[in-house]
């Protein structure tokens, strides 16, 4: 219990002083935002500080936070330094910059951005993986959304119907002005969304019935399968400590920011409430199944983490309570999978240069890109997870070495970007060698053992981040040189 509220507090602290780290090297000012001087109407549209927050929240909670931390849990509680550094260090530093990077141009979508500052090679590949990581993102979150609400209603009701009924309310949202739906009934969302947090953080630490494990007693790795902490941890947390998704939501917010200086508030702290949400969940995993030991047996005996959340929420809050738990729960996957196909149709629209003012014109886009999620959504869902996880990480790290190379070419101190770059390219690169979607499918066909392929995977994904960084710091220098 002290590790928990210990952990929660850090988060908090976190926001308040290193926040204002990144703000202050950032630099907002007082020029003119996209959304008063590129007012459209329907993508760039003003709106009070406390909504687009709310709004950026509920974009980026989707089932990453509850679904990955439970999944993270099976490590152990070392999976809350994760959470927390991450959330603080990079994932706050990834979401901001992200942000006000679109902000500073003309609310341009991530793939643009990564052009602009790291070359017209990586812009090409940035439009293709946002494109490939959003669609996936929403297909992830319509899927997990409509098997929540399955539970939650009569078995004629069954998850295919509200697959459906999801993919209807995503193509609305995707296609009309954002601050006709999203704007509107994202505000309750957050609602539920905040009883959901609450009520499952308050309740598990204070009720007494649950062992919550301390950090100092199980600082080792409890997965068990025995499963390595480097790198499957750091991918299969995703959205609890940094996500690349995050960094294709941003530019959404930034189309609406009357003021570079809501930046922090909206872009940071919506990570560190998300870090927070994922605490809870990390909490809840290590605690309700006496060990991750029950919580691995309660996923195989409920089929999937979606069941685990309900049991999890009607066991602590109640009926009534675990009803309400559940609305903050669905919302989280609802409200981040519509936008993701709303960040397709606007990262397609900046690619191909298409004006989306008109109905007619977003209409185009919107339709076939719901029903490439309505295919993919017949697969095993699973599989989806592990190559949304891998790929969310690796867009992440570009997102963090674009923004990395702005701070150099102005002069600014980088290394709050290059840092956690370096970081999650050891991550992502480790975690391709070695996966089992990744170059994993050629070790076992191989019957190549771990004990072999690993040490190689990890020592050719930790020269890969190295080579990164000189790269980098190689192309840094350059520039800041001719200056």
């Amino acid at each position: 219990m002290i590790t928990f509220f210990t952990c929660i507090v850090l988060l908090v602290v976190g926001y308040l002083t290193y926040s204002k780290v990144v703000e202050r090297v950032f630099g907002p000012d007082d020029r003119e935002t996209p959304a008063i001087s590129m007012n459209d109407g329907a993508d760039y549209v003003p709106m009070k500080g406390w909504r687009i927050f709310l709004i950026q929240l509920l974009n980026i909670a989707g089932l990453g936070p509850i679904t990955g931390a439970i999944m993270g849990a099976m490590f152990g509680p070392v999976v809350y330094l994760w959470i927390v550094l991450g959330t603080i260090f990079a994932g706050g530093v990834h979401d901001f910059m992200s942000g006000m990077l679109s902000m500073r141009n003309r609310g341009g979508s991530i793939s643009e951005i990564t052009g602009k500052y790291l070359g017209t090679g990586m812009l090409q590949v940035m439009r293709v993986f946002s494109i490939v990581l959003l669609v996936m993102v929403g297909t992830v979150f319509s899927v997990g959304s409509a098997g929540l609400l399955a539970m939650l209603t009569p078995e004629t009701l069954n998850t295919n119907f509200w697959l459906i009924v999801t993919l209807i309310y995503f193509f609305i949202a995707t296609f009309v002005p954002v601050d006709k739906v999203i704007g509107k009934i994202y505000p309750l969302f957050g609602v539920c969304l905040i009883i959901m947090a609450l009520g499952v953080g308050i309740v598990l630490p204070l009720c007494g019935d649950y062992n919550m494990p301390e950090l100092w007693n199980n600082f080792t790795n409890l997965e068990p399968t025995g499963k390595p902490i480097w790198p499957y941890m750091f991918i299969t947390v995703a959205c609890g400590a940094i996500s690349g998704f995050h960094a294709t939501q941003s530019p959404m917010m930034a189309r609406c920011c009357t003021s570079e200086r809501q930046g922090r508030r909206v872009f940071y702290g919506a990570m560190v409430a998300e870090g927070v949400i994922a605490m809870v969940w990390a909490a809840a995993g290590v605690s309700f199944y006496n060990g991750t030991g029950g919580l691995q047996a309660a996923i195989a005996e409920f089929g999937s983490t979606n069941t685990v959340v309900y049991d999890v929420c009607t066991k602590l809050l109640g009926p009534v309570g675990g009803v309400l738990a559940m609305i903050g729960v669905i919302a989280c996957p609802i409200t981040s999978g519509d936008t993701a196909f709303r960040s397709a149709r606007l990262t397609l629209a900046d690619w191909f240069k298409m004006e989306q003012t008109t109905y007619k014109s977003r209409l185009l886009l919107t339709v076939p890109l719901l029903a490439a999620g309505a295919i993919i959504g017949q697969f095993d869902y699973s599989v989806i997870w592990r190559y949304f996880s891998w790929s969310n990480q690796t867009l992440a790290m570009i997102a963090l070495w674009a923004a990395a190379m702005y701070l150099a070419q102005q002069k600014k101190n980088y290394w709050i970007c290059a840092v956690p770059a370096t970081f999650m390219s050891a991550v992502s690169m480790t975690y391709f060698m070695v996966s089992g979607e990744c170059l994993g499918l050629l070790w076992t066909p191989l019957n190549i053992p771990m004990s072999v392929y690993y040490p190689i995977g990890l020592v050719v994904g930790l020269v890969l981040a190295a080579l990164f960084l000189g790269i980098f710091l190689k192309k840094a220098r350059q520039y800041t040189a001719a200056l």
